[in-house]
Protein backbone atom coordinates (compact mmCIF):
# COMPACT_ATOMS: atom_id res chain seq x y z
CA UNK A 1 0.00 0.00 0.00
CA UNK A 2 1.28 3.41 -0.61
CA UNK A 3 2.03 6.31 1.61
CA UNK A 4 2.77 10.03 1.36
CA UNK A 5 5.34 10.99 3.47
CA UNK A 6 7.30 14.79 4.34
CA UNK A 7 10.60 15.52 5.39
CA UNK A 8 10.59 18.54 7.46
CA UNK A 9 12.30 21.10 10.05
CA UNK A 10 10.63 21.11 13.03
CA UNK A 11 10.27 22.28 16.63
CA UNK A 12 8.13 21.65 19.48
CA UNK A 13 8.86 25.02 20.71
CA UNK A 14 7.86 26.65 17.82
CA UNK A 15 3.92 24.47 17.59
CA UNK A 16 2.19 26.86 19.83
CA UNK A 17 3.62 30.34 18.88
CA UNK A 18 2.60 29.48 15.39
CA UNK A 19 -0.63 28.00 15.88
CA UNK A 20 -1.80 31.55 17.64
CA UNK A 21 -1.37 33.15 14.70
CA UNK A 22 -3.04 30.80 12.53
CA UNK A 23 -6.11 30.72 15.16
CA UNK A 24 -5.48 34.44 14.92
CA UNK A 25 -6.10 34.22 11.02
CA UNK A 26 -8.41 31.94 11.63
CA UNK A 27 -10.73 33.98 13.36
CA UNK A 28 -10.33 36.64 10.34
CA UNK A 29 -11.29 34.59 7.25
CA UNK A 30 -12.52 30.94 8.65
CA UNK A 31 -10.84 28.03 7.58
CA UNK A 32 -7.83 27.70 5.14
CA UNK A 33 -5.08 25.45 4.11
CA UNK A 34 -2.95 24.66 6.64
CA UNK A 35 -4.49 26.27 9.41
CA UNK A 36 -4.71 23.03 11.39
CA UNK A 37 -1.20 21.85 10.36
CA UNK A 38 1.86 21.71 13.16
CA UNK A 39 4.53 24.59 12.26
CA UNK A 40 7.24 23.26 10.14
CA UNK A 41 9.47 23.89 7.29
CA UNK A 42 9.37 21.70 4.43
CA UNK A 43 12.12 19.76 2.51
CA UNK A 44 10.24 17.49 0.52
CA UNK A 45 7.10 15.19 -0.12
CA UNK A 46 6.81 12.22 -1.88
CA UNK A 47 4.49 9.02 -1.61
CA UNK A 48 6.29 5.34 -2.04
CA UNK A 49 5.04 2.01 -1.22
CA UNK A 50 4.95 0.63 2.50
CA UNK A 51 7.90 -1.92 1.31
CA UNK A 52 10.53 1.24 0.89
CA UNK A 53 9.97 2.91 3.97
CA UNK A 54 12.58 1.13 6.17
CA UNK A 55 14.92 1.82 3.54
CA UNK A 56 14.39 5.25 3.59
CA UNK A 57 14.07 6.01 7.48
CA UNK A 58 17.75 3.81 7.09
CA UNK A 59 19.25 7.04 4.63
CA UNK A 60 17.42 9.52 6.61
CA UNK A 61 19.62 8.38 9.74
CA UNK A 62 22.53 8.08 8.08
CA UNK A 63 22.31 11.01 5.66
CA UNK A 64 21.06 13.45 9.99
CA UNK A 65 24.13 12.18 11.29
CA UNK A 66 26.47 14.09 8.95
CA UNK A 67 24.40 16.84 9.89
CA UNK A 68 25.75 19.62 12.48
CA UNK A 69 22.85 21.59 15.13
CA UNK A 70 22.21 25.51 14.35
CA UNK A 71 20.41 28.05 15.18
CA UNK A 72 17.81 29.09 12.86
CA UNK A 73 15.80 32.99 12.98
CA UNK A 74 12.43 33.35 11.54
CA UNK A 75 12.01 37.39 11.30
CA UNK A 76 9.74 38.24 8.89
CA UNK A 77 6.30 37.42 7.04
CA UNK A 78 6.28 36.94 3.06
CA UNK A 79 4.05 35.67 0.83
CA UNK A 80 4.21 33.78 -2.26
CA UNK A 81 1.29 35.49 -4.22
CA UNK A 82 1.01 33.64 -7.79
CA UNK A 83 0.21 30.23 -4.90
CA UNK A 84 -1.47 32.17 -2.18
CA UNK A 85 1.11 31.34 0.62
CA UNK A 86 1.47 33.43 3.43
CA UNK A 87 4.53 32.53 5.85
CA UNK A 88 7.38 33.62 8.15
CA UNK A 89 10.54 33.93 6.27
CA UNK A 90 14.14 32.81 7.71
CA UNK A 91 16.96 35.35 7.69
CA UNK A 92 20.01 35.17 5.19
CA UNK A 93 21.84 33.38 7.99
CA UNK A 94 19.52 30.71 8.78
CA UNK A 95 18.85 30.12 4.72
CA UNK A 96 21.95 29.60 4.19
CA UNK A 97 22.39 26.38 6.72
CA UNK A 98 19.54 25.02 5.71
CA UNK A 99 19.01 25.50 1.87
CA UNK A 100 22.29 22.89 2.08
CA UNK A 101 20.38 20.55 4.15
CA UNK A 102 17.34 20.74 1.79
CA UNK A 103 19.73 19.69 -1.23
CA UNK A 104 21.66 16.97 0.19
CA UNK A 105 18.16 15.43 1.05
CA UNK A 106 16.39 16.27 -2.47
CA UNK A 107 19.66 15.24 -4.17
CA UNK A 108 19.41 11.68 -1.75
CA UNK A 109 15.78 10.52 -2.59
CA UNK A 110 16.42 11.76 -6.41
CA UNK A 111 15.11 8.53 -7.13
CA UNK A 112 11.83 9.27 -5.56
CA UNK A 113 9.14 11.43 -6.99
CA UNK A 114 9.80 14.08 -4.78
CA UNK A 115 7.56 17.42 -4.12
CA UNK A 116 11.07 19.65 -3.14
CA UNK A 117 11.17 23.04 -1.08
CA UNK A 118 13.93 25.29 -2.48
CA UNK A 119 12.58 28.05 -0.46
CA UNK A 120 12.76 27.69 3.71
CA UNK A 121 10.06 29.11 5.32
CA UNK A 122 6.99 28.57 7.76
CA UNK A 123 3.43 28.84 6.23
CA UNK A 124 1.02 29.88 7.92
CA UNK A 125 -1.58 29.72 5.02
CA UNK A 126 -1.41 28.23 1.66
CA UNK A 127 -3.91 29.09 -1.43
CA UNK A 128 -5.24 32.27 0.16
CA UNK A 129 -7.10 34.78 -1.79
CA UNK A 130 -5.61 38.10 -2.95
CA UNK A 131 -8.21 39.57 -0.06
CA UNK A 132 -7.09 36.86 2.70
CA UNK A 133 -3.37 37.41 2.09
CA UNK A 134 -3.61 40.76 1.74
CA UNK A 135 -5.82 40.34 5.62
CA UNK A 136 -3.12 38.30 6.89
CA UNK A 137 -0.18 40.97 5.69
CA UNK A 138 -2.66 43.68 7.41
CA UNK A 139 -2.91 41.38 10.60
CA UNK A 140 0.75 40.09 11.22
CA UNK A 141 3.22 42.97 10.44
CA UNK A 142 6.26 42.09 13.34
CA UNK A 143 7.31 38.31 14.03
CA UNK A 144 11.07 36.94 16.06
CA UNK A 145 11.20 33.41 16.41
CA UNK A 146 13.86 30.83 16.90
CA UNK A 147 14.28 27.62 17.29
CA UNK A 148 17.42 24.58 17.47
CA UNK A 149 17.55 22.77 14.12
CA UNK A 150 18.87 19.94 15.63
CA UNK A 151 16.76 17.40 13.62
CA UNK A 152 15.17 16.54 10.61
CA UNK A 153 11.54 14.59 11.14
CA UNK A 154 9.39 12.43 9.09
CA UNK A 155 5.92 13.20 8.81
CA UNK A 156 3.12 10.60 7.31
CA UNK A 157 -0.06 11.83 5.71
CA UNK A 158 -3.28 10.63 7.38
CA UNK A 159 -5.45 10.86 4.18
CA UNK A 160 -8.74 10.53 6.92
CA UNK A 161 -8.31 13.46 8.90
CA UNK A 162 -6.03 15.38 6.03
CA UNK A 163 -2.78 15.95 8.06
CA UNK A 164 0.87 15.02 8.32
CA UNK A 165 1.97 13.77 11.55
CA UNK A 166 5.25 13.16 13.15
CA UNK A 167 6.00 9.47 12.96
CA UNK A 168 9.93 9.60 13.78
CA UNK A 169 12.67 12.40 13.96
CA UNK A 170 16.69 11.66 13.48
CA UNK A 171 18.94 14.14 15.45
CA UNK A 172 21.75 15.37 13.64
CA UNK A 173 25.22 13.33 14.78
CA UNK A 174 27.77 16.27 13.78
CA UNK A 175 29.95 13.24 11.69
CA UNK A 176 30.53 15.24 8.74
CA UNK A 177 31.72 12.41 5.75
CA UNK A 178 34.78 12.19 5.63
CA UNK A 179 36.13 13.77 2.02
CA UNK A 180 37.83 10.75 0.13
CA UNK A 181 41.11 11.45 -0.55
CA UNK A 182 43.17 10.01 -3.60
CA UNK A 183 46.38 7.65 -1.93
CA UNK A 184 49.38 7.27 -3.43
CA UNK A 185 50.94 3.52 -3.80
CA UNK A 186 54.50 5.09 -3.20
Amino acid sequence: MEKTYSVVFYSKTLVEPVKKLKDSLKSKINWYNSCNSEAHITICEFTIDESEFDSIKKKLSKISNTFTPFPVSLDHFDSFQNSGAFFIGVTKDSENNLVPIMKKIHETFKFLKLKKSDNPHMSIGRRLTPENLKIASELFTAINLEFECNEIVLREFDPKVKQFFVIDAFAFGSNPEPEFVQGSLF
